[in-house]
């Protein structure tokens, strides 16, 4: 298991330059360079200003994979184009502690609604508490975000006006958009769990512990849920890293000033410096969340920890 944590971590710089090599390719076709987004006929002179406070009068290469990196990471000053006052870790810094507040309410919600779900509708499965669960489930799979963050809006906030409209910064302004944002989540570890809790309900181990005596809450979570966590575990990795960055609807509806915003406003005006920064943010939390959730796997699951220490 070690030697295989190790190999992971080796695989972590290389997986974060092909997707960064990836964004530069992306960016770098796009026509133009984003400098004068938004304004029209800049001075020769202060477009010439503005390309050298960017670094575009170095090679591409150059500036892409040394300049922009240095200045983000170690120095820290390097501007957004839309935000020629704010470097683009102070936008990080304002922006990033919101989606991961929004973001670790959403995924414990999601996860917690979703296992409770999934094995109550397993427990009794063709029962008409199965057919509901279900029937919720593909709910909240088909529904967009903001269908079900404006109907939350609509009767919670205006009708009943038990919490604010949008906002944040209180506890009752994270709770529709933590709400809207776990509901398909929940909605898909719930189908996973139900789905796995029967697949394990019929093996064979299940059968010896109910025979031994064991009552079924024990049988249930002791044996079938530690088996039928696994699917769950592997879509918690992207999910994670999905949710903890931010829904753009989500924070568009609630008008939330986290991650979403910031990537959404800097496609629009075409803010490399941006850009490449938000990429690189969801794609250390893919990589990070991808990683833990193999660790967990191996203690979850014995067979994966024996065969990882097998090679």
């Amino acid at each position: 298991m070690f030697r295989f944590i190790c190999r992971r971590l080796l695989m972590f710089p290389v997986v974060l330059l092909v997707v960064y090599g990836g964004a530069v390719l992306l960016v770098m076709a796009a026509p133009g360079e984003g400098l004068e987004s938004g304004e029209k006929d800049l001075p020769p002179e202060v477009l010439a200003e503005k390309r050298k406070a960017y670094n575009f009068d170095q090679p591409p290469l150059e500036r892409y994979f040394w300049t922009w990196p240095k200045r983000l990471v170690w120095d820290h000053d390097l501007p957004a184009f839309q935000y020629e006052d704010w470097t683009v870790v102070e936008i990080m810094r304002s922006a990033l502690p919101v989606s991961l507040q929004l973001g670790v309410l959403a995924l414990g919600l999601a996860v917690v609604i979703g296992v409770l779900v999934g094995v109550v509708s397993a427990a009794r499965p063709g029962s008409l508490l199965d057919h509901l669960s279900v029937g919720l489930c593909l709910v909240g799979v088909s529904l967009p975000t903001f269908v079900v963050g404006a109907a939350l809006l609509m009767v919670f906030a205006l009708w009943l006006r038990a919490v604010p409209v949008g906002g944040w910064g209180r506890p009752m302004q994270a709770l529709l958009p933590a709400i809207t944002l776990a509901l398909p989540y929940a909605a898909y570890i719930a189908r996973l769990t139900r789905s796995g809790m029967l697949d394990a309900l019929g093996e064979d181990y299940i059968r010896t512990a109910r025979a031994k005596g064991l009552s079924e809450f024990r049988v249930l979570l002791d044996h079938a849920l530690r088996n039928a966590l696994l699917p769950v575990l592997s879509y918690l990795g992207p999910t994670a890293a999905a949710v903890f960055t931010g829904s753009f609807v989500v924070e568009k509806i609630f008008t939330i000033p986290g991650m979403g915003t910031h990537v959404v406003e800097s496609i629009n005006n075409r803010d490399q410096t941006l850009i490449l920064a938000t990429v690189m943010v969801y794609s250390v939390f893919l990589a990070t969340f991808n990683l833990a959730v193999d660790v967990l796997y191996g203690f979850v699951d014995p067979r994966i920890r024996v065969g990882a220490g097998s090679r």
